[in-house]
């Protein structure tokens, strides 16, 4: 389970997602390098021809080649949902997966448009097919958010099939498909004017879904898309369902307590969990920096660091051990909801020093590095006084 969200504005487009994973799966944040190509590249399944690689943030399950999500040196950022369709995944032989192509579209899209090409285009060569969830053994098909400063697609999908919508302003995905009749581009064998939701199973409950993608809209509704803020997205990131923390422009100090339904903030205890998150600003200014928000594991006990994809990212974060050590405190507030309140008294007073510092580093390119390792260290301190 997991959700995507992104806005356009006229002073860039924000993205942000949640990575609801298995919930002993560790996922790591990390740098990842450009690629001249040549040769063979291999994915989690296949081998494909290698075009290369821009570089980029990602992050990643520690068993996959493909991300959940990330944001490239070109300023496009793409997350991917699993969806149910009426085509059965598990009947599809190995191939592509979902986090796959996030990562392929990453690599070879300098904008929205040439990410959408490449992973369609993909699509239609090589198709969708193997497990994406190793807990569970379970193959599932994928939808996407596909962002840059200017523009935004949902791409969804149904093993070689697909429809991709524009976004106007703002968009959210969850769990389910969302585009009906609005799509402007797809697949060969999807006839004008298809109501995609027909590819969606006539039984399927879709509650979960509903809950958490309602949450988003709302939170992207609560203002005009040139008011929205990194702060609010962090907020809603860690909505247990009662609602975004703090206030706007607060990257988020006042606990709720753990959701006894479905939240943004994924609690579906000792199941899964929301592994991974990250907010990404996408400035449509080119002398702008390139910003992002990462933090490892459930937001509710996590710090949203900030950085500068894709260079100045810290190290640690692609550790797996610094992903364990925030499971460990999830595992604490799962065993007892008061402990949620000492975690943020520890955490909130430093994330949001770290999010004014890092306002006042953004125009300074030369001390993005300096800045991200001394953040890291404060972080890794209060770290280890909860741990």
């Amino acid at each position: 389970m997991c959700d995507t969200l992104c806005a356009i504005r006229p002073a860039g487009t924000l993205f942000a997602k949640n990575s609801n994973r298995p919930s002993s799966e560790p996922q790591l944040i990390e740098a990842l390098a450009s690629r001249t190509g040549g040769g063979q590249l291999r994915t989690q399944y296949l081998d494909l021809r290698d075009a290369g690689a821009l570089s980029m943030l990602g992050s990643r399950p520690d068993w996959l080649w493909g991300l959940e999500h990330g944001v490239n040196e070109h300023r496009v950022a793409i997350g991917n949902e699993k969806v149910w369709t009426t085509l059965d995944p598990a009947k599809e032989p190995e191939a592509l997966i979902g986090m796959d192509l996030v990562r392929l579209g990453l690599e070879r899209g300098a904008t929205a448009d040439e990410a959408l090409d490449a992973m369609t285009s993909l699509l239609a060569e090589h198709g969708q097919g193997g497990v994406g969830n190793r807990t569970l053994g379970e193959a599932y098909f994928s939808s996407f958010i596909i962002a840059d400063p200017q523009a935004a697609w949902v791409l969804e999908t149904s093993g070689r099939s697909w429809v991709a919508a524009p976004v106007t302003e703002t968009a959210a995905i969850s769990n389910r498909l969302t585009v009906h009749d609005e799509w402007t581009r797809s697949s060969p064998d999807i006839a004008a004017g298809t109501d995609w939701d027909g590819f969606r199973p006539a039984d399927m409950d879709t509650t979960q879904a509903d809950v958490r993608l309602a949450a988003s809209r709302a939170c992207l509704a609560a203002a005009p898309p040139a008011g929205l803020t990194p702060a609010a997205l962090a907020a809603h990131l860690r909505d247990h369902g009662e609602g975004p923390w703090g206030a706007p422009g607060d990257p988020g100090t006042a606990p709720s307590p753990l959701p006894s339904g479905f939240s943004i903030c994924w609690h579906a205890r000792r199941f899964e969990n929301t592994n991974s998150s990250m907010i990404a600003d996408l400035p449509a200014d080119p002398e702008a920096p390139l910003r992002a928000w990462v933090t490892p594991g459930s937001p509710c006990v996590g710090i949203y660091v900030p950085v500068f994809p894709p260079d100045a990212v810290p190290a640690a974060l692609a550790d797996p051990v610094t992903w364990h050590a925030f499971a460990a405190l999830r595992d604490r507030v799962e065993a007892d909801s008061s402990a949620l309140a000492p975690i943020r008294a520890a955490f909130a007073p430093l994330e949001a020093e770290l999010w004014s510092e890092a306002d006042d580093v953004a125009p300074h390119p030369d001390r993005h590095t300096a800045f991200v390792e001394s953040a890291w260290r404060r972080v890794s301190e209060a770290l280890s006084s909860l741990t």
